[in-house]
């Protein structure tokens, strides 16, 4: 057989622009958007008024019933002025959106790249209300309108998914990542409702476990934030009633660590115990370093002072202090919980599962999480304290600019 020269050097160039994972860079998986055509009949609407949406690639062969489906992040909106703004973004409406979205991660369809589901149905569901996919009310004064429809959205989603396969799926395993890992907390029961019974149905929240706890001037910040989300998008309505008949103030049910122990679907919690999300808006909000003392810190752990790394320590500990119970008595659950400043390891590559991925015990995420779903062996990790773990990709320096992931404190400002 006579070979063709010009391809083999075509081959040989693609080969040479490839990972050690023989994953090419131009060859990102991108995966077109489906609007819900059906979601007006039941007023499921984003911020705008215009139609929620997802991303579906198929999947194949022994993953062809099993089903993966991904929150997408992006923080929140508390009040009428930064919803509106976020109305008129991405982050509030799909005539913003790209029409296409690159799957990498735990989302990518390459075996090499996520060896335990690259070939399942993957879902990645657009965030288009600000509350988590969790509210349910509506805003009108004569020229503005604003719907705060999360759990709406969520569930007119679900609906157009079922009778394209996930109905009748024989694995799931709904995840999210930041705003996204939220979601996944409150909806974790949900999905498995609307599952056979005898699915195997799980919970991923990655970056998604945001603490109650007083930023560094002592106020309670991140629980203000939530009071006025959760009033202004009528969330509490849809927060677990175990969770908020049994404490006296029910709006804390939107922190995971107070809802953790309610959810009855296996779940594993992947995040960083120095998140840098929380570091940054939650821990030392800008609010509560207006002299931007902390700035240096922020853009390097290196340049941190002994004071600033105790009080990182302390935020360490909270985090652990609260897991404590999952941790020992969970017979279902998973954890990875590593010392690397990062926010949202599932969804890049580079975190998930790869050549010089973050580790423990010379385990990556992907290998952890995959362990604890499949039940190969018991999944529950948690680091030593920073710096110990050299296997960390300290995304630290990214946080100040990352804009996917802004909240605005009204209260603070």
């Amino acid at each position: 057989m006579e070979v063709n020269p010009i391809l083999v050097l075509a081959l040989l160039g693609l080969l040479a622009s490839c990972t050690p994972w023989f994953a090419c860079s131009d060859q990102r998986l991108l995966v077109p958007m489906t609007l819900v055509r059906n979601a007006s009949a039941t007023g499921a609407y984003c911020l705008d008024g215009s139609l929620p949406a997802y991303h579906l690639d198929r999947g194949l062969g022994p993953g062809a019933r099993s089903w993966l489906l991904q929150f997408e992040g992006g923080g929140w909106c508390n009040d009428l002025e930064s919803c509106m703004d976020r109305a008129k973004s991405r982050r509030g409406s799909t005539d913003y959106m790209s029409n296409f979205e690159v799957f990498s991660g735990i989302l990518s369809n390459n075996a090499s790249l996520n060896p335990d589901f690259y070939n399942w149905n993957r879902v990645k569901l657009r965030y288009c209300d600000g509350a988590s996919f969790a509210g349910d009310s509506k805003f009108s004064n004569g020229t503005s309108l604003l719907y705060f429809r999360g759990q709406r959205i969520w569930k007119a989603i679900i609906l157009d998914l079922l009778p394209e396969g996930l109905g009748r799926a024989e694995k799931a395993l709904l995840s999210g990542c930041s705003a996204g890992g939220l979601a996944t907390f409150l909806h974790c029961d949900n999905f498995t409702s609307y599952l056979p019974r005898n699915a195997d149905v799980k919970c991923l929240s990655d970056a998604g476990f945001f603490l109650d706890i007083r930023d560094i001037s002592l106020n309670s910040s991140i629980r203000t934030f939530y009071e006025d989300l959760i009033s202004l998008q009528g969330v509490e309505q849809n927060l677990d009633k175990n969770c908020t008949s049994s404490r006296y103030f029910p709006e804390q049910c939107f922190f995971p660590q107070y809802a953790l122990k309610y959810i009855q679907t296996p779940l594993f919690v992947l995040n960083s115990a120095y998140d840098v999300y929380q570091f940054h808006h939650i821990l030392v909000p800008p609010s509560a370093d207006p002299h931007g003392k902390w700035n240096r810190c922020k853009l390097d752990p290196a340049a941190c002072s002994p004071d600033e790394i105790n009080i990182l320590q302390g935020f360490r500990k909270a985090m652990l202090a609260v897991l404590r119970e999952f941790l020992e008595y969970s017979r279902t659950g998973g954890l990875f919980i590593n010392s690397c400043f990062a926010h949202c390891q599932s969804e890049s590559q580079d975190t998930w599962f790869a050549v010089d991925s973050p580790r423990m015990h010379n385990k990556t995420i992907a290998e952890a999480v995959g362990d604890w779903y499949f039940g190969r062996r018991v999944s529950k990790e948690i680091d030593c304290a920073y710096p110990c773990d050299a296997t960390c990709h300290n995304l630290i320096g990214q946080a100040p600019n990352n804009t996917r992931h802004a909240i605005r404190f009204r209260t603070l400002e």
